[in-house]
């Protein structure tokens, strides 16, 4: 193996690529010598505009202050996802980040709320949650001491430009060019240096693959291997379109089931991030671009752009000295907005584990490969759970969605809950207890049980204590200011900024 880390290459920009140049550069970059090559002729996927809450933990990293980024990245405010048509039909419920109410040790809150309404005490389960509560009147603020848990979207393109600009003043270099040639070490199989089509050859003693899809260095050069999900998770094709903003921008993403797949609706501060997920099995393309076009509430900016994808991972992410980001380590549609998280945990799941001394062993790799798999196949069965959990019946791909086979682990989670209303979050699991409890009763299961901890109660009691809770998170949701009017106050992007799209 290469005898220590000095020189990383990092194979495309991107997303994917400027997150690893920037964090590498914050923390390891006085000890390395970081180049990205990536190349102007090359358009990048750019549709990760929705995030989830720990990529604030990825930019405290970077020092980053949230107002210039957000101001940079025509930037708004991300309190949940609403899923529409998911469980049936003109049904719909918001996937927050928050928590409802107050958990006890020995069961959460949900039992609370489960004795109250077998006691007549029926409120919705969101009249106990702020960022549920919010999302539904459309406010928001940054509230001291992290009260309110949220996210953002963000334009994707503006996003790496910001990243590359940060990169680059901590020494990144940047070397334009299409890599043409992959170059392996004849004695240890490593990769030793890329070839671009100028006949420059840019050596390194390790790799970062985000070359996306096509995985240029993990794949077809050192054959990591690939795991098919696509019996899960059928959905295949994308199409994404911007569109001119409508209104004021909506505290969430809306995520909108269709016949075939479903749309997502992503609000920034100057326009509207569209795009159908779908199953080329049932649904064609042009079918695809009818029903986008057709559900659109803007004029379109741009043209439809198509995605072809396959849904699965690498068998290994990290090979030899070369590890896999973003796109190039596999594919989960973004229905729970998670490729840039997993692009940041790969990222410092590498730098804990960077080679002591700066000598790679094959300990270090088999335990990054290992945690990165637990974790992909947890948030995968969190995204099967929403196929598989449904009413609808109503089309051929919904039937198949239904009665689909699903992991053994999915299933004793979903019966856990359906007979005694209990969750438990796995080690280093994405999801919490309160993201199964609000989705697996969004799309409908209703818990047979739940802790006799809920009814040492009086009634009395019980409706007090709902009632205070109530009450708490309307007083709190009552003091927030629009989401639009804490924008203009916090973050608005400049109106030349604004202009130019």
């Amino acid at each position: 193996m290469t005898d220590s880390i000095k020189r990383i290459v990092i194979a495309g920009g991107g997303t994917a690529g400027w997150m690893a140049a920037g964090l590498l550069s914050q923390t390891l970059g006085k000890n390395l010598d970081i180049k990205l090559v990536e190349s102007d002729d090359i358009p990048t996927v750019g549709v990760g505009e929705a995030t989830i809450p720990p990529l604030m933990t990825f930019h405290k990293m970077l020092d980053i202050d949230e107002r210039e980024f957000l101001a940079e990245v025509n930037g708004t405010f991300k309190l949940g996802i609403s899923f529409e048509n998911w469980r049936e039909k003109d049904h719909k419920y918001i996937h927050s980040f928050g928590y409802a109410g107050k958990d006890c040790w020995a069961c959460s809150f949900l039992h609370f709320w489960l004795a109250g309404k077998a006691k007549g005490i029926d409120y919705p389960y969101g009249d106990y949650c702020a960022e549920l509560l919010a999302s539904h009147k459309n406010k928001f603020a940054v509230l001291p001491n992290g009260r309110m848990n949220y996210a953002y979207h963000m334009d994707a393109g503006r996003y790496a430009a910001f990243l590359r600009r940060r990169s680059e003043k901590l020494g990144v270099e940047r070397v334009e060019g299409k890599i043409e040639k992959v170059n392996l070490n004849p004695d240890n199989g490593e990769i030793q240096s890329l070839t671009l089509a100028s006949g420059k050859q840019v050596d390194g003693d390790f790799f970062i693959d985000c070359t996306g899809f096509r995985g240029l260095l993990i794949e077809q050069s050192l054959n990591a291997g690939f795991e098919d999900w696509s019996h899960w998770l059928p959905c295949d094709r994308a199409l994404a379109v911007q569109t001119e903003s409508v209104g004021e921008p909506i505290p969430y993403t809306r995520s909108i089931a269709h016949d075939a797949g479903w749309q997502w609706r992503i609000p920034l501060q100057n326009r509207v991030g569209n795009g159908l997920v779908y199953s080329s099995r049932y649904m064609s393309d042009e079918q695809a671009r009818e029903t986008l076009l057709g559900n659109l509430e803007g004029e379109p900016i741009t043209d439809p752009k198509p995605i072809q994808f396959r849904t699965g991972t690498r068998r290994k992410h990290w090979v030899k000295n070369c590890l896999a980001l973003g796109l190039s380590s596999g594919f989960l549609e973004p229905l729970e907005s998670t490729s840039i998280h997993l692009i940041q945990r790969s990222l410092v799941r590498f730098v804990q584990l960077f080679p002591a001394s700066g000598q790679m062993v094959q300990s270090d790799i088999d335990e990054f490969n290992q945690q990165t798999k637990l974790e992909v196949e947890r948030i995968r069965d969190f995204i099967i759970l929403h196929y598989k959990v449904t009413e609808r019946d109503d089309t051929p791909f919904w039937r198949y969605c239904k009665n689909m086979e699903i992991p053994a682990p999915l299933r004793q989670r979903i019966d856990l809950f359906s007979d005694s209303a209990r969750v438990f979050k796995i080690e280093n699991e994405l999801f919490g207890e309160e993201s199964w409890i609000q989705v697996m009763m969004g799309q409908g299961i209703t818990p047979k049980a739940y802790h006799p901890m809920a009814d040492v109660m009086t009634e009395k009691e019980l409706a007090d204590f709902l009632k205070k809770l109530r009450q708490s998170t309307e007083q709190l949701v009552a003091k927030l200011p629009s989401h639009q009017a804490f924008i203009d106050y916090y973050c608005k992007m400049p109106m030349a900024q604004a202009a130019n799209g």
